[in-house]
């Protein structure tokens, strides 16, 4: 059986009733458009218990079919078939009372049918739909459903139609035509329209249906809401979460890359301070060892104080300008620090450069010195020969 669970689709259910080997599971497959319900003919009933099977069309539109044990086939039929109608918890849009074209209606069946309207509502008569079954042999005899009608309607028969307000169609379940098949299905579904219609869309349930719909509904939609308000709390604490994971995440970056921009800085003044004492103790083992070149060697350190006054206005015009670059370090962190290295390389160039003059100088000054000193036949050694 297939499961009884609500559908998010729009849905219609549809009950068959009626006698057994009448053709109600057999009209139910043809509806289902597959062998859902068990059906062959014989003379005790096949259904003994209820079934619910359900398709969907083309369209989208779910159909749900519910067959039923035969009519007074038990003790307890009623009581049966009431329990099955409950199946439908959203109502019963139609109720088939399925008669094939083969059997006689009898007075007990006209009874029959009167007790079934007693035991579930006057109101029920008007959810009924006739479907007579035995399309098959009209055809092979070359007769319309008008035609068995007027030919052997009885009495009791008229006035079951005219209680369901001449709602009534014809079915062939033999027939492998896909076209009379969809034909069939067509006027079947146009009837259950035309019903819906003239009740403003509400289907029939009796009283107890409606209590377990009103519960089940309640039960339904108090869960949806449970899920999304799960589902709305989730949502905020991963938006939190997130929130907090890029703010961690972030404020370490800037500290690091701040923390980088103040070490460069650094990086460049000891680079400074280094140059500054390779020109002092240059200078300075001059001053020593070079006493009596004394104009050469005041010479070479002027050149080589204004060499360092020159050098230290530019690297502090050099740090004035890192300083600046780590002040906007948050905005263009990237490029600056490419400009910082690039100063750097250059300085420390420079540097190069410039030391290497002044040792050049300073070796010029010792050859000069060395010439002097041989001259007067001295034999004192200067150490940077």
């Amino acid at each position: 059986m297939a499961d009884d669970t609500e559908l998010d689709f729009p849905s219609q259910t549809l009950v068959l009733v009626g006698w057994t080997g009448h053709g109600k599971s057999a009209t139910g497959n043809s509806i289902l458009g597959r062998k859902a319900f068990k059906s062959r003919a014989s003379s005790s009933g096949v259904t003994t218990s209820c079934q619910l099977e359900r398709t969907v069309l083309k369209d989208g539109q779910i159909i749900n079919v519910i067959d039923t044990p035969g009519l007074f086939d038990f003790s307890s039929g009623m009581e049966l078939i009431k329990k099955c109608l409950k199946l439908a918890r959203d109502g019963i849009h139609a109720i088939l009372v399925v008669f094939s074209v083969r059997s006689h209606f009898s007075q007990q069946q006209e009874t029959e049918l009167r007790s079934f309207q007693n035991f579930f509502g006057s109101k029920v008569t008007d959810y009924m739909i006739v479907v007579f079954t035995g399309g098959d042999e009209l055809e092979a005899n070359d007769e319309t459903l008008e035609d068995y009608l007027g030919r052997e309607c009885p009495q009791p028969l008229k006035e079951i139609l005219t209680l369901c307000h001449d709602r009534y169609l014809l079915f062939d379940n033999k027939t492998r035509d896909r076209t009379e098949k969809a034909e069939q299905i067509h006027q079947l579904l146009s009837l259950v329209d035309t019903i819906m219609l003239q009740h403003g869309g509400q289907p029939y349930t009796d009283d107890t249906s409606i209590e377990l719909w009103v519960e089940s509904t309640l039960k339904e939609s108090t869960s949806r809401l449970e899920q999304k308000l799960a589902v709305e709390q989730a949502a905020r604490l991963e938006a939190e979460n997130n929130v907090q994971r890029i703010t961690n995440d972030l404020i370490p970056k800037l500290v690091a890359q701040l923390e980088e921009a103040k070490k460069e800085t650094d990086k460049l003044r000891k680079q400074l301070a280094e140059v500054e004492l390779k020109l002092k103790e240059a200078t300075s083992g001059l001053e020593q060892k070079l006493a009596d070149e004394q104009v050469a060697r005041l010479e070479v350190e002027k050149n080589a104080l204004k060499m360092s006054n020159d050098v230290t206005l530019k690297l502090a015009a050099q740090q004035e300008e890192a300083l600046k670059m780590s002040n906007d370090l948050t905005l263009k962190l990237a490029a600056h620090q490419e400009e910082a290295r690039k100063m750097s390389n250059d300085l420390t160039l420079k540097l190069a450069a410039q030391q290497e003059e002044a040792k050049k100088e300073s070796d010029k000054i010792c050859t000069q010195l060395a010439e002097v000193l041989k001259n007067t036949k001295d034999r004192h050694k200067c150490p940077f020969l």
